[in-house]
């Protein structure tokens, strides 16, 4: 117990010591491109801030990578100070001794998925809302599925609406050149069309200005339109899951991402993407795992053995290849063009049955 909690101390020693590195080494990166786009708009106090928010989102995204070099690191430097001789010597073989990392390496990806993603989801929202208010100072949402307009859908007793909008305002709660359109929920028919100048989102419900309803069931909707000044619809939607409809991939943290996805779905738009981050914010520690057998693979050989440098090589380029293609693999997910589970979860399974193999081979010939 002694050793394994030995070893689960150097290793998430080295781990953070590393995530420290990339820290600083992401926030200068940040900070100098934050200065050569908007060095003239903005003060640089604000920039450096910005720089601060924008820091977490990366670092939670090379997560993996951090930890195949801090594996590797860790291994090399026991190798080194024999370390390794003497733990086989007390009769551990290499498999067992990288029990305890290997633990230590998934409760550090759990506490990635439940603390880093909700802190790095949250900068990367603020970050993006302070980056559009320099960039356009009448802080418009520029998302939608046609041109600049924002497509929305909500359901209601009578059926399905959807929600066209020329642009929205901060925090997305108040929209401008809004159209309503009403579906009927059996025949999927369109039975009332309404236009409004702005629609703001009030508690369950919309409040809407400058308003013209048709009817379109009746022989001649254009006669009988209504127009009033003010009118106000009942709606399931709350600011907060409005804004996480609106929310860009790696803004709404793994907490929310449920409550999303059904909220999509139940309005029947898709939430694939939604599904695929969800599936590989789960698949996170499986991920750290594999990526650290990965670097104790090679690195568990005494450094007596030669060829250090090139297992080393071998180590980082396995690492680097293992997280390009997790990527390639969930946007092929993300696309439909593969299931999302096998997706998600082949990469990190297959490398961890791989390193074992190959660890097998190394340690028992």
């Amino acid at each position: 117990m002694t050793l394994g909690l030995y070893l689960a101390r150097r290793l998430v020693g080295t781990f953070g010591l590393i995530a420290l590195v990339f820290l600083g080494v992401l926030y200068l990166f940040e900070l100098i491109e934050l200065v050569r786009r908007l060095g003239g708009q903005a003060p640089m106090r604000q920039l450096t801030f910005m720089a601060f928010l924008r820091v977490p989102a990366t670092l939670h995204q090379i997560l993996p990578l951090i930890m195949v070099l801090a594996s590797m690191a860790l291994f090399q430097a026991m190798a080194r100070s024999s370390e390794l001789v003497v733990i086989r010597g007390a009769g551990r073989s290499g498999l067992r001794l990288l029990v305890e990392p290997l633990l230590a390496a998934v409760v550090l990806g759990m506490l990635a998925v439940a603390v880093l993603n909700p802190v790095a989801a949250l900068s990367a929202r603020f970050y993006q809302t302070q980056l559009q208010a320099l960039q356009n100072p009448d802080a418009v949402l520029q998302m939608g599925l046609s041109g600049n307009a924002i497509w929305l859908r909500q359901s209601d007793p009578q059926g399905q609406t959807v929600i066209r909008a020329d642009r929205a305002g901060p925090g997305g709660v108040s929209l401008q050149g809004v159209t309503f359109l009403g579906f009927q929920r059996e025949t999927g028919r369109p039975l009332t069309r309404i236009a409004a100048d702005t629609a703001t989102l009030e508690p369950g419900q919309w409040r809407l200005t400058g308003v013209t309803r048709w009817h379109l069931d009746r022989p001649n909707p254009e006669a009988e339109a209504e127009r009033t000044d003010t009118l106000t619809l009942p709606t399931d939607l709350t600011p907060e899951r409005l804004r996480d409809t609106f929310a860009r991939p790696g803004q709404v943290s793994v907490w929310g991402l449920p409550d999303l996805i059904d909220t999509l779905e139940g309005a029947g738009l898709s939430a694939r993407s939604q599904r695929a981050e969800l599936q590989a914010e789960l698949a996170l520690p499986a991920m750290l795992a594999a990526m650290l057998l990965i670097g104790a693979a090679l690195s568990l050989r005494h450094s007596r053995m030669g060829q250090a440098g090139m297992r080393v090589l071998v180590t980082v380029l396995a690492g680097f290849a293992l997280f390009f293609l997790r990527n390639l693999v969930l946007v092929l997910g993300e696309n439909g063009q593969v299931a999302l589970w096998l997706a998600v979860w082949t990469p990190p399974l297959a490398s961890i049955m791989l390193a074992i193999g190959v660890l097998l081979h190394l340690e028992d010939g």
